[in-house]
């Protein structure tokens, strides 16, 4: 009997399991000097809507279209890499971009979305980005989670890519520069960098997913100007930023070099508007879109 209930005790005992904790950020990273302005406009519970006139090439030939940039902080679980449902001991604040573009291609559209998320407490990389693109042809979705390294799976419906999959040493991303410049361009380190290019770039151009050479670089002067010039991916993306906190971004340039051809894309912003728009789904906030000019 006495035998019995010992291996009661330790069959109970040993299916018991400690609660699982959130993996943390990486404790050598340098911590990030949020400035109160900062917090002040970023922690208020709003999202910041840019809309933007958009002159996109694609096969050759310029597209008009339009263009958002959408950034909101949020709280989010390093681990499950998801947003938190709440805040908690095991979430983590980051600035979500998500990224559109939309424009037809001849009969047929394109829409392109990209979600990057970059934690703010610390100087860590990029901890997630997904790319889709929806076309009538098909469809292509990649996604990059940061755990211990760069993992990329990519999904396609051309033959000769399918589904894929990546890992890589953690470095700089394109997606990620975007949020960067947001909390402070001057805190962006300039000279030659390794770096992930832009997840969209690289699905549209059948690109392989790893990190290219660049040279980084920042003027100032009617606009904070900070230039992405890749060695050999044909590729120069320019940002033109408000000088002052909270260093919108006013345009953006991607010129792609080819053989005899520069095609600049470009997008120009119409208009912004900070709100909740997640509570703002019901018809009588369609409004809302002429204000931002959609």
């Amino acid at each position: 009997m006495r035998f019995l209930l010992i291996l009661i005790f330790v069959s109970i005992y040993s299916c018991k399991t400690e609660p699982k904790l959130e993996s943390k950020p990486n404790e050598e990273a340098e911590s990030r000097d949020l400035s109160d302005a900062f917090k002040s406009y970023w922690y208020n519970g709003e999202a910041e809507l840019n809309s933007y006139d958009l002159e996109f090439y694609r096969y050759g030939e310029k597209r008009n279209g339009s263009a958002m940039l959408i950034f909101v902080t949020e709280d989010f679980l390093q681990d499950q890499q998801v947003k938190a449902s709440s805040k908690s001991k095991n979430s983590i604040s980051v600035m979500k971009l998500n990224a559109t573009k939309k424009f037809n291609t001849g009969i047929y559209p394109y829409s392109i979305m990209q979600s990057s998320f970059l934690p703010l407490a610390k100087k860590d990389p990029l901890i997630k980005a997904s790319s889709s693109i929806q076309e009538w042809c098909g469809q292509v979705y990649a996604q990059l989670n940061h755990r211990t390294n760069f993992e990329i799976q990519t999904h396609s419906y051309f033959e000769n890519e399918s589904d894929t999959k990546y890992e890589l040493n953690p470095t700089l991303t394109e997606n990620e520069l975007w949020i960067q410049l947001r909390i402070d361009p001057k805190q962006v380190e300039t000279g030659s960098v390794q770096v992930v290019p832009d997840l969209g770039f690289l699905q549209l151009n059948h690109k392989d997913f790893k990190s290219y050479s660049a040279d980084l670089k920042q003027t100032h002067g009617e606009y904070i100007k900070t230039q992405l010039i890749y060695d050999n991916l044909g590729r120069v993306l320019k940002i033109y930023q408000s000088k002052s906190f909270p260093f919108s971004i006013e345009k953006w340039e991607e010129i792609a070099i080819t053989s005899g051809d520069t095609l600049i894309s470009k997008a120009t912003k119409r208009k912004t508007l900070r709100t909740k728009y997640w509570q703002k789904n019901s018809n009588k906030y369609l409004h809302l879109r002429d204000t931002l000019k959609l």
